[in-house]
């Protein structure tokens, strides 16, 4: 399956984030710098991403090293300006997600998660004391402490629950009307991912799983999560919602999963997107 945001054709070339020498090497004019309206991409008439060179950053930015590509470095740029976001995908995203290549889209979501990081993270969490980038971007150096900080990502458990063929599925408050998708939660401190699911469908649902196994994982930009797509069976289908994370939360059969797949309008509900990894994990399992 095809998973949006990942699958970037960069070379990551982490040898080079080492090296300052080859790193200032590839900083000439055959570089790509990529173009960004804050954290959003700009996309050309031809529905691709725009780059610019090196000479379009501001001479105060940072610029943090993507990788290369075509013999050519590419970088993005960390405006002075730039605060960060930490908000799901906006209108523009989206229309982007529908617009650009899978290859595209997965080089915009790695420069985004690293821009915005860069944003949030200019003082050090142990002192207080200015940042510096350091590795071509890949780390922020403390000039007080000398404490080494690193891009994050945030684990995220995604899981289909199925009990006698039907699935769980969920809605939160802020999804567009009739829209369900899978129970979702981050993994926390001192936690497998099997624990996490089984304590997620537990807290959000009142229900008890078995066994959990691993379906697919995806990169997700907003601001830098891995959902990891996961699938467990329901001890009893006895249902107890957490009003406080989920609207509403109900079983669906099989029947009434391939016809909101499938963009039924009279069906039962409405099937997250096709860039969200849920969408993927409900045809995995119809597949089945």
């Amino acid at each position: 399956m095809k998973i949006a945001f990942a699958g970037s054709q960069i070379d990551r070339s982490d040898h080079i984030r080492s090296d300052p020498a080859a790193l200032e090497g590839l900083m000439n004019w055959r570089a790509r710098l990529l173009r960004l309206d804050g954290l959003d991409p700009v996309i050309s008439p031809e529905s691709t991403l725009e780059w610019g060179t090196l000479a379009d950053a501001d001479p105060a930015s940072e610029l943090v090293f993507l990788g290369v590509a075509d013999e050519r470095g590419c970088f993005a740029e960390v405006q002075t300006k730039l605060q960060g976001s930490v908000s799901p995908a906006g209108p523009r995203v989206w229309a982007a997600m529908a617009a650009l290549s899978p290859e595209d889209l997965a080089t915009y979501g790695g420069a985004r998660s690293l821009v915005d990081w860069h944003a949030r993270h200019r003082f050090c969490a142990r002192c207080g004391a200015a940042t510096t980038l350091a590795k071509g971007g890949w780390q922020r150096s403390c000039g007080g402490c000398g404490a080494e900080h690193f891009p994050r990502v945030d684990p995220v458990t995604i899981m289909l629950v199925e009990h006698d063929g039907r699935l769980l599925l969920g809605r939160q408050p802020r999804f567009p009307p009739r829209r369900f998708s899978a129970l979702a939660g981050f993994v926390e401190p001192g936690e497998s991912i099997e624990e996490a699911v089984a304590r997620e469908v537990l807290e959000e649902a009142g229900v008890k799983v078995g066994p959990v196994s691993y379906v697919v994982s995806q990169p997700w930009p907003f601001p830098s999560s891995l959902m990891i797509g996961c699938y467990a069976q329901a001890l009893d289908d006895q249902l107890t919602i957490d009003t406080t994370e989920l609207e509403e939360a109900d079983w669906f059969t099989a029947e009434e999963v391939a016809a909101a797949m499938a963009g039924d309008e009279d069906g039962r509900f409405i099937a997250p997107p096709p860039h969200a990894i849920a969408h993927h994990l409900l045809q995995w399992w119809l597949d089945r």
